[in-house]
């Protein structure tokens, strides 16, 4: 996958702000970014691996904002939907595993169950390594699995999965986790736009609940489709 450079002007027109913003939060050590010939360079990976973090940290109005840059500079007015990424097929209630290792094999297993992932070996191993760099886990009890980057030659389309264990599992963050979503994408840009989305629907401490109180993967799907309506429709 190559990735391209932004200039300022470029970088401006992607985020939504101006140049002279954009500027600023370089030279600030805000973005990352490089100067070359006195000029300002931001690498697309970076960028997005920026955008990534802040999804992480930014509270639910932030989030909206984020997510509609991101629909902005995809060119859709098309909104991520998590129900209609979710088949119930990639869903385990409970999910069998006990491990850190395991947790991952089987929630690579869920995504390939659609049909929609054609190497589930390849995305558990491309997780572990994401896993190994900075872990996903939340103080919530849930972790975000995906990799570093997107692979699109394995996937025929995006594709979620979700797991829940009924013991909580340490894996890497300050509380024991218990809820498992997979992001499988295949680009950056739907990857970041499903982080978003996914990320101010568990910012709804209902939701969550929700997941948690579901007796089965049919139960569950219901009640993410029905809450990810009453949030957002």
């Amino acid at each position: 996958m190559v990735s391209k450079d932004f200039d300022l002007d470029s970088l401006a027109t992607y985020l939504h702000l101006t140049p002279t913003q954009v500027a600023r939060m370089a030279d600030r050590g805000r973005l990352p970014g490089r100067k070359i010939g006195g000029k300002w360079r931001f690498s697309e990976a970076e960028i997005h691996h920026w955008l990534e973090d802040r999804i992480g940290v930014s509270d639910d109005e932030e989030l909206e904002r984020v997510e509609t840059v991101l629909e902005r500079a995809g060119g859709t007015a098309e909104t991520v939907r998590i129900a209609d990424l979710l088949p119930t097929a990639a869903i385990a209630v409970p999910l069998k595993a006990r491990t850190r290792g395991s947790v991952i094999d089987k929630m690579a297993q869920l995504a390939a169950n659609t049909g929609l992932l054609w190497d589930p070996d390849k995305v558990a191993q491309a997780v572990r390594e994401r896993e190994n760099l900075h872990p996903t886990a939340l103080d919530i009890g849930v972790a975000l699995l995906h990799p570093r980057r997107p692979i699109p030659g394995i996937l025929a389309e995006p594709v979620l999965a979700l797991g829940r264990t009924y013991q909580g599992l340490p894996f890497g963050g300050q509380t024991l986790t218990d809820v498992f979503f997979l992001i499988c994408s295949t680009d950056d840009q739907v990857h970041l736009r499903t982080l978003a989305r996914l990320s101010r629907m568990l910012s709804d401490a209902d939701f969550l609940e929700g997941i948690r109180d579901a007796e089965d993967a049919l139960a569950a799907h219901a009640w993410i489709a029905r809450r990810e309506r009453d949030l957002f429709d």
